[in-house]
């Protein structure tokens, strides 16, 4: 009897299901589009075209102004490195009041590097023979680590482009610092070329 109640019961509440639903879907119409929007151009609603880097053949230093210098090198050193870097790659200085296509500016500063160093001891493998017969064994691996500070060379280059100022490329990179002036020299140099060498993306 309980389940014939039951039963009944269910086909009752398949049956309410099945009645109309008091919900209807309704939606407004989309507004219209403003007069303006078939004249106007909006450059945001699609990805920018690709930079064509090939067009760059010229460069100044942005607002006429030489890299700065520091303590541990002046700026001469500093702008004739990334005056050469620049032309292995095609990019000549401006000299005279012709418009350039590319500004750039150079940065180099002296920053301190944590270093750890870990070294694993290692005693070895011993054999041989005693009054009690042959001996073998290894010794335990120690692993020591060290830490100690370096001074680095960092030297940024930062390329725009002369016509609308919007930054081209962006580069840090940095090299161990080394004490006569030759020395320094080569350390700026290897630390901008660094900087430049994935120039021009491909």
């Amino acid at each position: 009897m309980k389940g014939r109640s039951g039963l009944l019961l269910l086909c009752l509440g398949l049956v309410a299901c099945q009645g109309s639903n008091p919900y209807v879907a309704t939606s407004n119409p989309l507004p219209p589009a403003p007069p303006e929007a078939a004249t106007v151009f909006d450059r945001s609603a699609y990805p920018a075209p690709p930079r064509d880097y090939g067009r760059y053949r010229s460069w100044a230093w942005l607002n006429g102004r030489l890299p700065p210098g520091t303590a541990w090198a002046d700026s001469a050193q500093v702008a004739e490195a990334v005056s050469e870097s620049l032309d292995q790659r095609g990019l000549r200085p401006l000299h005279d009041n012709r418009p350039a296509d590319l500004f750039v500016s150079a940065d180099l500063r002296l920053e301190t590097r944590v270093r750890q160093v870990r070294d694993d001891y290692d005693s070895g493998y011993y054999g041989g023979y005693n009054r009690y017969g042959p001996g073998y064994g290894m010794y335990h691996t120690v692993p020591m680590v060290r830490t100690y500070q370096e001074q680095v060379v960092v030297v940024r280059v930062d390329l725009f482009d002369a016509r609308n100022g919007q930054p081209v490329w962006s580069a840090s990179a940095e090299t161990s610092q080394r004490g006569n002036q030759s020395e320094r020299t080569d350390a700026i140099r290897e630390a901008v070329e660094k900087a430049m060498a994935a120039y021009p993306p491909s």
